[in-house]
């Protein structure tokens, strides 16, 4: 809407002192509105300006003094750089596209590593199968076995050792007396050694998924601070991930992103002329679980407010914050309340108040 300075320099410059009645050829129409705004001066679009157009830019070298076919091709490649540049408005401190890959990834090893833990235990299992019913954890089952390797040469000696990885002493007893009289059969020291390396592969992705969760936490609270705050960086990164980008999230309104993630059962409920669902991806926050079973639609449409909000501020923001995201989640606690206690929340005004002057 702001008529750049350099246009309105030339535009000074070109045209006559008494310009009310002169009439601008101009290629752009929103062009043409914002000239008309900020200068009164009446612009025409349309075929014959672009016609002229296009003659002008044909012959431009021809019509310049001193300028080349050359130069001008130069001068408009920067003219498009430049511009590409001011619409993207790029800050490497602010890319959300790093969090669509990082929680991609990170759903993608939680399915891998749960898939891989069930195979460790079923080839093990052959070997050793009471330690299933001891060690029901995936990532400490394949840490336990990478430990123990053959069962017959686990010992008191190995106690110690046992005990750190499980973190319980009377579970590590448990394992030693369960290795004694198991039913397990025999097994050879090269499928022992083939079974050791895929539980130490086994191990090091699970180390991978932490490091990668904190990197997400990380970015979550530099790119979208108070949503991060509001919702938590696993469901925000979701919701930013299903959306596309932290822009497209922040221009759906508050029933849109309820919803998200639940489109089939939507469709399918407006098809059936059924219930349509109260909640999408938003349902693995704490606050809905938290909810009476009676208030869980309301309450998930009040935190689909608030997450719109957090999104908004988080989107158009210059300075990342989460001061709002904590005020958004004070005022989901209080609904909480309200619905069980009955005890009236603060108004919306006073909240955003305290966190401007916060």
């Amino acid at each position: 809407g702001v008529l750049h300075e350099d246009l309105r320099l030339l535009l000074d410059t070109a045209l006559p002192p008494k310009r009310k009645k002169v009439v601008l050829g101009v290629g752009d129409a929103k062009m043409g509105a914002a000239v008309l705004e900020e200068l009164g001066v009446q612009c025409q679009t349309g075929g014959v300006v672009a016609e002229l157009m296009r003659g002008i830019r044909l012959h431009f070298p021809a019509l310049v003094r001193g300028l080349t076919a050359q130069s001008a091709a130069k001068a408009q490649l920067g003219l498009g750089h430049s511009y590409s540049r001011a619409k993207v408005k790029f800050n490497v401190h602010r890319v959300d596209n790093m969090i669509i890959q990082s929680i991609s990834l990170l759903d993608q090893l939680d399915k891998d590593i749960n898939t891989f833990s069930m195979r460790v235990r079923s080839w093990y299992g052959y070997h050793f199968p009471e330690l299933i019913k001891i060690v029901p954890d995936n990532s400490m089952y394949c840490r336990v076995a990478k430990f123990i390797g053959n069962r017959r040469e686990l010992s008191e000696e190995s106690l110690e050792g046992l005990e750190e990885i499980v973190m319980d002493s009377a579970k590590a007893q448990a394992i030693l007396e369960a290795s004694r009289s198991s039913m397990g059969m025999d097994i050879s020291p090269l499928d022992l050694i083939n079974i050791e390396s895929f539980s130490r592969r086994v191990i090091s992705l699970s180390e991978y998924r932490k490091g990668l969760q904190e990197y997400l936490r990380s970015k979550m609270s530099q790119v979208a601070p108070s949503l991060s705050a509001l919702i938590g960086e696993v469901v925000g990164a979701r919701l930013i991930s299903h959306a596309g980008s932290l822009t497209n999230l922040a221009k759906y309104p508050a029933s849109t992103v309820q919803i998200l993630g639940a489109e089939k059962a939507l469709f399918r409920a407006l098809k059936t002329r059924g219930n349509t669902p109260k909640y999408g991806l938003i349902f693995h926050s704490t606050f809905i679980g938290r909810a009476a079973a009676k208030n869980k639609g309301r309450i998930s449409r009040y935190l689909a407010n608030k997450c719109t909000i957090a999104s908004r501020i988080d989107c158009f923001s210059e300075v990342p914050t989460s001061v709002f995201g904590d005020k958004l989640r004070e005022q989901v606690e209080e609904r909480l309340a309200f619905y069980e206690t009955g005890e009236p929340p603060r108004k919306n005004l006073e909240v955003m108040k305290e966190a401007v002057a916060e």
